[in-house]
């Protein structure tokens, strides 16, 4: 009996000894303001408590792989200890330099605790004592002793607007400046193209080429080339900057372009995901310049019908470069340079955006602000750009190219299995966001079908054909993309509900996305019939969706900068409006004029009424008067406070409509019985 019970006892033990040892995990790590940490692990619904001592060099935002230190028992949260930095988000910051005798400290402008970075003097490059700095950690090693920086760039105090945008780029997890060794290899590059090199691709120099792009670009990655055949058919091409031929895999070059993943644009600045020289000059489908290129080229009858298509590598000549509003000019007026050519393509391009919603596409519209900079990026205007005949007759082309170059992969198996290929993909609606919208719109006397994808698709489109010009257009707009589920990039095609294609990637634009780099690698590889798996495109397809999010993020974020730099001009002032959100500490509202968003706080309504949220009518009702502000209401405003820092606006409402003066009506009739 006794040895029973020993035995038992072992097992136990044994079993507890199992579940309580060290289990090693990965996540990212957050730091709050306090200095303590958490690290958040995949399928894991409590995140695991990290204290400061044991941080082991990972700093905010890094990716960690951590060890369970305790287990969680009385209902304290499970903790943890860093065992390694698998990635770090940043290695650039802004702060302060602090001299000392033979050696300096920086000390970061930050929210998040991080410590001071030790930079010897050797590593000071001209900054001096006080100076604001950015500063590049170069090591960190797991001895104690503190991390090791270099000052990269000392920043001009008169011009806070660049420490701005630099600061948002680096929060974001973007560097400012490429490596020494990535500079190196683009360095080695050629400038001219061998003969070699085009004697191995399809010549299209003396086809029609040309290229369409935004007044201010610089890296021109996509042409069009235009001729008719004696058939009576067109030949129309779609021509991708050749990046992949200048950036070989695993060099340094394209470790640090996968580790960007995009280039970023700020209303000031471009942060690339490559050097310019190559982004500018070597890939840049500059005119009257030879160019390599990657190009999907089709047979289209004049009614619009692709008879076949042909994908492989060219040698390009571009004709000419055109703006949007050159081509928007000639597609008005019927007349210009080359205007047969761009009507024809403008044509064309119709039918295929006709097909495309015939077939479930969605016809969300869309507006981008843009804004008028002096020569300090300070903004002294603001314009928004609307997507006119010009750009849809690129978007419908490149769409064309990418979903071809999606279709023919998704025919190649290995061992009965897909190849593996960065799909961009679109899920369907989420139906938790989608139900209340439903409810939301048929109170505007809309209906809504939910009962199948196809029928979700037909009543969007329905619902963004009748509201257009009405009251209700900007909020149903707004609150329908909100149901959409977010695009991404992942081998697992489940097709783009918003496009409606079942099939679909991104091969157009190489020099600022390197999924399409991938695109372009592995679609080489097939046209040659060397097919291989890459095991690892999943982990690449999920590390650029993230810094995909990251780049809208820090343009974002810059955009409401300018806004509210823009906006300090006019405290004071009042500006008509429209509700862009509401919550329960108030609504937000966008300025019809600039596009300029603001948020006006319930308790600056507390002299007129008490304001509660109803979050089903999206509204703040007032609890006397029964008045609502709602999503899409227009109102007026008084700017009362631009915070650059936090990159807000604080706006009060104006009374100055029917509502107002009733609830104004109210506020006065509480007074009198006080």
């Amino acid at each position: 009996m006794g040895r029973k019970n020993t035995k038992k006892r072992k097992t136990k033990e044994k079993q507890r000894k199992k579940h309580s040892s060290p289990k090693e995990l990965k996540g990212v790590l957050d730091i709050t303001r306090s200095g303590i940490g958490f690290v958040t692990i995949e399928g894991m619904e409590i995140d695991i408590l990290i204290r400061p001592g044991d941080f082991n060099t990972a700093m905010h935002g890094d990716t960690v792989r951590i060890a369970i230190k305790e287990m969680k028992s009385n209902g304290r949260r499970m903790q943890g200890i860093v065992k390694d930095v698998i990635h770090r988000k940043r290695t650039e910051f802004i702060g302060h330099l602090q001299m000392n005798k033979g050696f300096a400290f920086f000390v970061a402008d930050m929210e998040k605790p991080m410590p001071d970075i030790f930079i010897p003097l050797s590593n000071i490059h001209n900054a001096t004592d006080q100076d604001r700095v950015v500063v590049r950690l170069i090591q960190w090693d797991k001895d104690g002793k503190r991390p090791v920086g270099e000052v990269i760039n000392v920043l001009d105090p008169e011009n806070s607007n660049d420490a701005a945008m630099k600061e948002i780029l680096l929060e974001a997890g973007f560097p400012l400046k490429f490596s020494d060794e990535a500079l190196e290899v683009a360095a080695r590059i050629p400038d001219i193209i061998a003969n070699e090199e085009i004697k191995m691709r399809k010549d299209i120099r003396d086809i029609f080429t040309i290229t369409i792009d935004p007044v201010d670009a610089k890296d021109f990655d996509d042409a069009i080339s235009f001729r008719k055949l004696k058939n009576g058919n067109y030949e129309i091409g779609i021509h991708i900057a050749d990046v992949s031929h200048y950036v070989e895999p695993n060099t340094e070059l394209d470790k640090e372009a996968y580790e960007r993943a995009t280039s970023v644009y700020l209303p000031d600045r471009v942060n690339p995901m490559l050097p310019e020289h190559i982004s500018n000059v070597l890939c840049s489908l500059r005119p009257n310049e030879d160019k390599l290129t990657f190009s999907a080229i089709f047979q289209i009858t004049p009614k619009g019908e692709v008879k076949q298509y042909w994908l492989g590598k060219t040698v390009m000549h571009s004709d000419h470069r055109f703006t949007y509003e050159e081509v928007q000019d000639i597609i008005e007026k019927k007349a210009g340079l080359y205007a047969e050519e761009i009507l024809i393509l403008n044509e064309i391009a119709q039918h295929f955006r006709k097909i495309r919603f015939d077939h479930g596409a969605i016809n969300f519209s869309s507006q981008e602000v843009r804004f008028t900079l002096d020569e300090s990026g300070n903004p002294i205007g603001i314009m928004v750009k609307e997507s006119k005949d010009a750009h849809k007759l690129i978007e419908e082309f490149m769409l064309l190219a990418n979903r071809t170059v999606a279709e023919n992969i998704s025919k190649i198996k290995i061992n009965n299995k897909s190849l593996p290929f960065p799909y961009r993909i679109h899920d369907e609606p989420d139906e938790e966001k989608l139900v209340p919208f439903a409810a939301f719109a048929k109170k505007f006397g809309h209906k809504f079908d939910t009962s199948s994808p196809e029928a979700i698709a037909s009543s969007f489109n329905q619902l963004l054909k009748d509201v257009h010009g009405l009251p209700e257009q900007h909020v149903l707009e707004q609150l329908g993309i909100r149901t959409m589920s977010k695009a991404k990039y992942t081998a697992e095609n489940v097709g783009h509900y918003g496009l409606g294609f079942e099939h679909y990637c991104h091969f157009t634009s190489p020099i600022r996305r390197y999924p399409d780099v991938l695109v372009h690698r592995i679609l080489f590889d097939v046209l040659n019939n060397k097919i291989e798996s890459d095991k690892k495109l999943e982990e690449k397809c999920k590390h650029t969706s993230e810094r995909e999010r990251a780049a809208m993020e820090a343009e974002r974020a810059s955009n409401k900068y300018k806004q509210v730099q823009y906006m300090k001009n006019y405290l004071g002032e009042n500006f008509e409006g429209v509700i862009s959100g509401v919550a329960s500490f108030g609504f937000w509202v966008e300025t019809v004029a600039h596009k300029c968003e603001g948020l006006v706080s319930v308790n600056s309504l507390l002299e007129y009424d008490e304001f509660r949220h109803v979050e089903s009518d999206y509204c703040l009702v007032g609890q006397r008067s029964g008045r609502k502000f709602r999503m899409g209401d227009k109102v007026w405003i008084k700017v009362v406070a631009a915070n650059l820092t936090k990159r807000q606006l604080d706006y009060e409402w104006v009374i100055g409509d029917e509502l107002g003066a009733e609830i104004e009506a109210g506020a006065n009739e509480k007074k009198k019985k006080k």
